[in-house]
């Protein structure tokens, strides 16, 4: 099992990087992954028509890909969580493949004009129904704050506030990946056989140190999940290698 993905896309933002988004929207059509999740901040401020633009970059891939966009804290702003729901979808849901190996189940972690995330009790027990449906699929999980702080990303202030109450019921139902944004640095971990797993910013200029423009795709099999880093202009490398619960 192929998954691409892409965050942080930041339509509108001065000297955002179209050509870098493309090029990446190329790159995910020519791997062919069975799914792509696009973890929030699609826009930069929220705007209506910056939206009507993301959803032409969207729509690229899920009119060949089965898709999952979730809103990020750049898309709540300017009652853009309304304007998300119209024009990109529903800011939380369910994506299943037809062979029904894996779920993929989005969640909305943004607050209306404020950088910080949350996931609420009522969604977090709606998430809790959805992994008990799932069973013995793959389970992965993608919102856009991340629930465990990145490394090199200055001081920690926007992880998720409710994130030990988050962890519990990931951990509890076997989820086997989680995957987030945010922060723009990419990252991976291996909590209780999960594995945690940021993307960096796809066409952002916003950019920590000397990281470029990048967005990851993992690599499923049977015994493990392989976390890759494909920078847009650049080289793919490993980010991590990890042994999966049951393989």
């Amino acid at each position: 099992m192929i998954i691409a993905h892409l965050s942080d896309f930041h339509v509108g933002e001065f000297k955002f990087k179209e050509k870098l988004l493309k090029k990446a929207l190329n790159q995910v059509k020519n791997i062919r992954p069975d799914v792509v999740i696009v973890s929030g901040d699609i826009t930069n401020n929220g705007y209506y028509q910056e939206f009507i633009e993301a959803k032409k970059y969207l729509d690229e891939i899920s009119e060949i890909i089965p898709t999952i966009t979730v809103p990020g804290n750049h898309d709540a702003r300017h009652v853009g969580y309304e304007v998300f729901e119209e024009v990109i979808g529903p800011r939380s849901g369910v994506l299943k493949n037809k062979n029904k190996k894996f779920v993929v189940i989005g969640l909305d972690s943004s607050e209306p004009d404020l950088d910080c995330g949350k996931i609420g009790r009522e969604q977090q027990k709606w998430l809790e129904k959805e992994l008990k449906k799932a069973k013995n699929k793959f389970k992965i999980v993608a919102l856009h704050h991340h629930i465990i702080p990145v490394p090199k990303t200055g001081r920690e202030r926007n992880v998720l506030l409710d994130a030990g109450d988050i962890l519990e019921s990931l951990v509890k139902y076997d989820v086997d990946l989680v995957v987030c944004g945010h922060r723009h640095v990419p990252y991976s971990w291996n909590l209780e056989g999960c594995v945690f797993a940021t993307a960096g910013t796809v066409s952002s200029p916003s950019l920590r140190a000397k990281n470029p423009n990048s967005y990851n795709v993992y690599l499923v099999n049977e015994k493990e999940i392989k976390v890759k880093l494909c920078e847009v202009e650049g080289k793919m490398k490993i980010l991590g290698k990890y042994k999966r619960k049951n393989g």
